[in-house]
């Protein structure tokens, strides 16, 4: 069967732009057509249709806990419209049923990232102007679609596992712009493949900064290999490029010095020196009720000394005045910032692939030290003791800590709670309560894959769906 163009509604934009190049192609003195390179430079400079990741995975994690009858689950639990973060919170079989509200915003969301790519890809090398010019652009493009396919297959697809990753389904792959091709879900590994293809073929053409986060780097390539490679077990080729991202971006934001987070003390996204791409959940949970409530077991190992607390949470009165009974602490940073909080790679993360290949190949000492660079800078000085580990196991385990309290709220817990399931790492049940019904989550359980919308399936029935 072949794809339908209304699969991914946001595609028709790569339509659109082909139906229309009878008209544009006559040049007007002044205007731009998109037979000149800088319409592509500004396609590319569009952040608010290129930035949006999986909006599924913190609240699916075990770094999120609703209190069962709250304020907040009451108000989760009686709307349409918020009908898909309960389903998501309780890992249901079918997230978007058919009806009202009932489309999977990420997955349109990353495809329509994918659309503009391959519009650049397929076009900007015919366009007029300077050849180093389209190359780049041309880069840029390829490392946005292969962000797009790694999240989409981290949230969709299994995750990678050497033994099975050829027959694993992960998710269509979409490399040009036509309508007519098969939607026919590709395995982890072809994805996989795809991916590091897409990126290592356009390192040569990258610049090595750019003016704003939102634009790919020569550093974002190599954060998005390092993050790819350690998503496959490849824990060296990871270290590698973490060590390839490191020569051109390592500042840390030294947290230490701040002592209440707002836009004049604490980077925007667009310019923070830790982030090596900004990329951002679709629709986020800036506000009430969406606003995630961090874990009792998260908090535990967080401690209250530590300035991702202080500066990053908060009580439930400052979210609503309606939380005051509820306890807890929520994750705000977003905001405070009034924007989306980023799930792209950045420099914490390669410090701590870097922590975690040590710990890995047997060498705790090695392992702590990364952790422990990160570490100065998230603690005021008088609070902050350097961490030690016993042997490489111990290590790991402190490593996986930390990847913890850097990143939550940020995608990568879930990711890790998968990787950690198939190693036997995370051997965790997890138990919750959600209007009054008990739900379960047990290790290596295929409610660890979202399920395919069933909006695109019911278009294009090709696309095979998880199993339940």
């Amino acid at each position: 069967m072949i794809f339908k163009k209304n699969i991914l509604p946001l595609l028709l934009l790569t339509v659109f732009l082909s139906a229309c190049s009878d008209f544009v192609d006559i040049k007007t003195q002044g205007q731009l057509v998109p037979s000149q390179v800088d319409n592509y430079r500004y396609l590319l400079n569009n952040a608010s249709e290129l930035e949006y990741g999986p909006q599924f995975s913190s609240i699916a994690s075990d770094d999120i806990e609703l209190v069962d009858g709250s304020t907040q689950q009451q108000n989760l639990g009686s709307s349409d419209y918020y009908g898909w973060w309960g389903k998501v919170y309780t890992w249901q079989p079918e997230i978007y049923p058919l009806g009202n509200y009932q489309t999977d915003y990420s997955w349109n969301a990353m495809y329509n990232t994918i659309a503009y790519a391959n519009t650049v890809i397929d076009e900007v090398m015919s366009s007029d102007g300077d050849e180093s010019e389209k190359e780049s652009l041309r880069a840029e493009a390829y490392v946005h679609r292969a962000d797009a396919y790694l999240m989409l297959v981290n949230t969709y697809g299994k995750t990678y596992n050497a033994s099975t990753a050829d027959s694993d389904l992960g998710v269509p792959m979409v490399l040009s712009q036509t309508t007519s091709q098969s939607l026919v879900r590709a395995s982890v590994k072809a994805v996989y493949e795809q991916i590091i293809k897409d990126l290592k073929n356009v390192i040569p053409y990258l610049p090595e900064k750019q003016v704003f986060n939102t634009l790919p780097s020569l550093p974002s390539a190599y954060g998005e290999l390092a993050r790819t490679y350690l998503y496959m077990d490849d824990y060296a080729d990871a270290n590698a490029y973490a060590d390839s991202v490191l020569m051109y971006r390592n500042k840390l934001v030294d947290l230490a010095s701040i002592d209440a987070v707002s836009t004049s003390t604490y980077p925007r996204g667009i310019h923070n020196p830790e982030i090596l791409l900004l990329k951002i959940p679709y629709g986020g949970v800036l506000y009430p009720p969406t606003t995630l409530r961090l874990s009792d077991d998260l908090l535990s190992i967080l401690g209250t000394t530590d300035q991702r607390y202080n500066l990053f949470t908060v009580p439930g009165n400052v979210v609503s005045s309606s939380y005051v009974a509820e306890d807890g602490r929520y994750f705000y940073l977003d905001y405070e910032m009034y924007e989306g909080r980023n799930i792209g790679p950045t420099v914490p993360e390669m410090y701590l692939i870097k922590a975690e290949y040590y710990a890995r190949n047997g060498d705790p000492t090695g392992a702590m030290a990364w952790v422990n660079k990160l570490r100065e800078k998230r603690f005021k000085p008088e609070d902050y003791v350097p961490m030690t580990a016993t042997d490489a196991s111990d290590a790991l385990t402190k490593v996986i800590n930390e990847r913890r309290r850097e990143f939550f709220g940020r995608m990568l817990r879930w990711w890790d709670m998968r990787r950690l399931a198939r190693e036997g790492l995370y051997t965790k049940t997890l138990t919750r309560t959600f209007g009054g019904e008990t739900y379960t989550l047990a290790p290596n359980s295929n409610r660890y894959v979202f399920p395919i919308p069933a909006y695109q399936i019911q278009l294009n029935p090709e696309i095979e769906q998880n199993p339940e």
